[in-house]
């Protein structure tokens, strides 16, 4: 296969800081030369706001996420795999958009995302990414996003989520998005979630790697306790990788100022062993 990693290196519009180190940092622990030694061709692209744009949260955002697009749309043409490493989980929006048609999202973070500017305590964009892709808010700003459409709740998966807002939950609850949670995730929870993706395409995994148990590798500050294992994501990964590979993935939310004992890095690239290793795909997947 041939990867194009993706590197959208900020976090809150801010470039290296914080969550924003975490792509280069997974680079910088030999990530690229892992999928080499599978015999994955590699290629790397680092996304940058515009020269001369004005830095703001919200605005470098979306910014990101049209440059994002175009990035991933060429990569798919072309047959090269994406891989997105990524501060924040708003890179979705470009994802999704550089795949195009009506994509399924399995979404694995330890929060849902899905606050809205008039639901949020915090005002932090990134919880309302899950909110955007599905078209619950930032309406204006998402359509500016070249091949982006609002993704159906009905092919949303939310996995492991547990640190949840009251609003958060109401809305979970009214909507179609469907929920796994931290114990259940492992590599039977994939083959049930392959057997209802048979024939939907593109596929698009979304791994915040909060949804980590942080006694085992703590990702970031927005850690929760209670969950997953590296090695239930590992075996969840792979028997995705089997039975309903998906055309591109990110990994989000590293920050490692955060991982003092290297462990959640060492948990990411064993993930991305899993889902990008050596295994074979499985015929008719």
């Amino acid at each position: 296969m041939e990867i194009e990693i993706l590197l959208v290196p900020y976090d809150s519009a801010r470039r290296g800081e914080r969550m924003g180190a975490g792509p280069e940092a997974l680079i910088e622990a030999g990530l690229e030369a892992r999928l080499e030694q599978y015999g994955h061709r590699v290629r790397r692209t680092v996304i940058e706001p515009p020269i001369g744009s004005w830095r703001a949260e919200i605005r470098t955002a979306f910014e990101l996420a049209i440059i994002l697009a175009s990035a991933v749309r060429s990569a798919y043409a072309a047959g090269r795999f994406p891989l997105v490493l990524a501060g924040n989980c708003s890179a979705a929006l470009g994802v999704c958009a550089g795949l195009g048609g009506d994509v399924a999202v399995l979404w694995a973070d330890a929060h849902a995302d899905f606050n809205t500017p008039d639901t949020t305590a915090s005002g932090f964009l990134d919880g309302m990414a899950l909110a955007t892709l599905t078209g619950r808010c930032w309406t204006a700003m998402a359509a500016q996003i070249p091949g982006f459409v609002p993704i159906r709740a009905d092919r949303v998966w939310l996995l492991g989520a547990r640190d949840l807002d009251p609003p958060e939950s109401e809305a979970l609850m009214r909507s179609a998005i469907r929920r796994v949670t931290a114990e259940a995730l492992d590599d039977r929870v994939a083959g049930q979630i392959a057997r209802e993706l048979r024939g939907i395409t593109p596929r698009y995994l979304h791994l915040d790697l909060d949804v980590l148990e942080p006694s085992v590798g703590r990702a970031n500050e927005y850690a929760a306790p209670g969950g997953v294992s590296p090695a239930a994501l590992a075996a969840f990964c792979n028997a995705l990788r089997q039975y309903a590979p998906p055309a591109a993935a990110t990994l989000s939310a590293y920050d490692p100022a955060a991982d003092a004992d290297g462990r959640a890095c060492e948990a990411a690239l064993l993930v991305l062993d899993a889902l990008l290793g050596g295994i074979a795909r499985l015929p008719g997947t």
